[in-house]
């Protein structure tokens, strides 16, 4: 149209480009939001049930079908993602979060709360400064999905040989992989839940927020793992 001038279209390209960071700005907020709740549901439930010799005792017996559950639960949210309601897929993070902190109060009894709140803390830091790089960045961080995808498939075939063969060489090893994947994949996820929000027409829907905050939670509290592992100091 006539009055479509060149300096008219600029206004509505530098509009459009302020409501998108804004749409996007708002879904992280969401997704971090999401997974802050669901670490403090996993420490809290981890505390209350740490504090409870008989909790911890059914936990012990138990263990077995926690883990199934907890799998379970994250293959369910992240297949069935699409066909869930906001709602439903909420209440099955909650559930993986506490059912995280009932295997999680193991740790305070294996590690002492001071190295476990160091751990907590070196995690937070790592997260962050691995999350605010990915925002910031320039850099298109998708040709690290190859070395991370290799790399997380290690860790995984040798957290297995270690179920069997216990060996402190191997579990250092182990554990610093961990760290440099975790780490790798806490930056490439968030990158990615931005390409994920643009993919959806910049969706508003709490689904898409929550299986983000999953993805998210997996590399904080795999990354808290393998630090502590690390770092952690044992009860004597």
């Amino acid at each position: 149209m006539a009055w479509e001038t060149p300096g008219w279209q600029t206004a509505r390209a530098e509009v459009n480009d302020v409501l998108v960071q804004e749409s996007q700005r708002a879904f992280m907020s969401r997704v971090y939001g999401w997974m802050f709740a669901g670490l403090s549901i996993t420490g809290l439930v981890a505390l209350f049930t740490a504090a409870s010799p008989q909790l911890m005792q059914t936990v012990l017996n138990v263990r077995w079908v926690l883990f199934i559950a907890q799998l379970g639960l994250v293959f369910a949210l992240s297949g069935m993602a699409t066909r869930l309601s906001g709602a439903v897929a909420g209440a099955l993070f909650v559930a993986y979060s506490a059912l995280t902190g009932l295997t999680f109060s193991v740790l305070f009894h294996v590690f002492t709360a001071a190295s476990i709140g160091s751990a907590f803390m070196m995690t937070a830091g790592t997260f962050g400064a691995m999350s605010a790089f990915a925002t910031f960045t320039k850099k298109n961080l998708s040709g690290w999905s190859t070395f991370l995808f290799m790399g997380l498939i290690g860790v995984v075939i040798a957290s297995v040989v270690q179920l069997f063969v216990h060996s402190s060489a191997l579990s250092f090893v182990t554990a610093c992989a961990s760290v440099v994947v975790f780490a790798g994949l806490t930056a490439y996820d968030t990158q990615k839940l931005r390409e994920m929000h643009a993919a959806s027409g910049y969706s508003s829907a709490a689904t898409v927020s929550i299986v983000g905050a999953l993805s998210l939670y997996l590399d904080f509290i795999n990354l808290f793992l393998a630090l502590l592992r690390l770092f952690g100091d044992r009860r004597r």
